[in-house]
């Protein structure tokens, strides 16, 4: 039994080994199939993946082709377009150019035969001058022979009698009308009021066109600028404002023609630098705001101007109107506060003259109306003023004293003149407008220039801030008469030379001084 066993054990161990090893075998064989289907897929894998991305390469590279090819035929037709237009260009002024050259052909050609013409009219009028010249000279000499005088002496005598006449008749007649014109009758002195106050109506056109906004810091300036301009640039969209950052230490200055616009600018900006976030956004949120405030501002300003001076009816687009001029000024002036003065004024005036005074106090506020909205409309502010009247039914009179206050236009009622004289009162008022010192100094020189320009003047003072000349003359060199007549051609001459507010009053004093002494 052992026998058998000791025998069967290696055979046993034998047949166990073979079918290890065949199980064994099979087993990495199969692993070795795997592995190998394995392989061969991730190989085609790799090869669908490669394919892929050659044909996406190969498709964009296309496309990257395409669009370079139509930037380039884009550009290509830009450029093509643009040597077009200067080939059409050139087209036009080379036609231009040759019309002008037929144009100054034909004038040169008109400008020969004028000349031809010229020259033998000339030669036709030299000839009937020296026959004149002739015949005046023999009988010059025959009346020189009957007369006992020369030619020169008899014209200087008459002349010189003629000029004395006249000079004592104009002075005569002028002392007349004077003494007569105080003693007229009522109706009379209106008309001579109303012509004489028309006399001191003047024009202002300056205007304020920038505002200056104080900053804590000049660090300010970099935040208002804002990364590459963009916050300067939104905020001047957003106002329609320039805004002009220089080397003006702590400050940036807002420029623009519209008074309104630049007064929001001015508030929006000063709240910017206060509240200190500044961006696009915060600046057109900030504008808004602001705008809304300003029209209910500039509303509430017109209706309490409205309710100040009594004027009932105004049309709501007038009294939104009245309330802009706040924010316009002329020679320092503000605007509405001028607006008022003059309505007092012609008020005051047409009581004096028995007119109708809330109709003249409406006209003399509505007057600058056209301010408002000059820098809007072409045209002056007389005219725009006019037709915005107008469209709002105000009563004619006050559109003709509207469009006429500065004598554009001819009045059609006594208030026209009464709004221009008090236009011109409430500018010329010492205070109320700006001048320079230069220029009121120059003013001042050149009035005296012009009063001692003239023969038998001794000494002239300009005073009353020069709106008053007093002029010394020789008693001996100028007569009562003669003084009338030089008071007028000074003042003549000063309208036509001298630029002023207002008017200026001219006195020529003539003295008569007997001395004696007691003993």
């Amino acid at each position: 039994m052992s026998t058998i066993l000791y025998i069967v054990a290696p055979v046993v161990a034998i047949v166990f080994f073979a079918v290890g090893w065949v199980v064994q075998r099979n087993v990495a064989a199969g692993r070795l199939r795997s592995a190998r289907d394995t392989a061969e897929r991730l190989v085609e894998d790799a090869k669908r993946e490669a394919e892929t991305l050659k044909k996406a390469a190969i498709l964009e590279a296309k496309d990257e082709w395409f669009k370079a090819k139509d930037n380039f035929e884009k550009d290509a037709e830009g450029k093509r377009q643009a040597i077009l237009r200067s080939e059409r260009k050139l087209l036009e002024r080379e036609s231009n150019l040759n019309r002008k050259v037929d144009v100054l052909d034909k004038k040169e050609a008109e400008q020969k035969k004028r000349e031809k013409d010229l020259s033998t009219r000339e030669h036709a009028v030299k000839e009937l001058e020296d026959r004149l010249d002739a015949m005046l000279r023999e009988e010059n000499a025959r009346l020189e022979r009957i007369a006992g005088m020369s030619a020169q002496e008899a014209r200087d005598t008459l002349v010189k009698n003629l000029e004395n006449e006249a000079r004592l008749e104009a002075g005569r007649l002028g002392r007349e009308i004077r003494e007569a014109a105080r003693v007229s009758a009522d109706r009379e002195a209106k008309k001579i009021i109303v012509t004489a106050i028309q006399r001191c109506a003047a024009d202002h056109v300056a205007e304020t066109t920038v505002s200056v906004v104080a900053l804590p810091s000049d660090e300010m300036k970099g935040r208002i600028i804002g990364r590459e301009g963009r916050n300067i640039r939104a905020f001047e969209m957003a106002t329609g404002i320039d805004v002009i950052i220089d080397d003006t230490p702590e400050a940036v200055i807002l420029s623009g023609f519209d008074p309104v616009r630049r007064e929001i600018a001015r508030i929006a900006l000063e709240r910017l630098v206060q509240d200190g976030r500044i961006h696009p956004g915060r600046i057109e949120e900030l504008v808004a705001k602001v705008q809304k405030e300003m029209e209910d501002t500039v509303r509430e300003i017109g209706e309490q101007t409205v309710l100040e001076l009594g004027m009932l009816g105004m049309h709501p687009d007038l009294t939104k109107l009245l309330g802009k001029l706040k924010y316009r000024t002329s020679y320092g002036q503000n605007v509405l506060n001028h607006s008022k003065e003059v309505a007092h004024l012609t008020g005051i005036m047409a009581a004096e003259l028995h007119l109708d005074q809330a109709l003249a106090r409406r006209a003399g506020l509505l007057h600058d109306i056209g301010k408002a909205v000059s820098h809007e409309t072409d045209g002056t502010h007389p005219q725009i003023g006019g037709d915005i009247a107008e469209k709002c039914q105000e009563h004619p009179y006050v559109v003709n004293a509207i469009r006429g206050h500065h004598g554009d236009i001819e009045p059609i009622s006594l208030i026209t003149p009464l709004v221009t004289s008090a236009d011109a009162i409430s500018g010329a008022r010492p205070g109320a407008r700006g001048e320079s010192l230069h220029a009121y100094i120059k003013r001042l020189r050149k009035l005296e220039e012009i009063a001692d320009s003239f023969k038998g003047v001794e000494k002239s003072y300009a005073i009353q801030a020069g709106r008053e000349i007093r002029i010394m003359v020789e008693n001996k060199a100028i007569s009562d008469e003669e003084s009338a007549i030089l008071a007028t051609e000074i003042a003549r001459k000063v309208e036509k030379e001298l630029e002023y507010p207002g008017q200026i009053k001219v006195v020529v004093i003539r003295e008569t001084r007997s001395v004696e002494y007691a003993k």
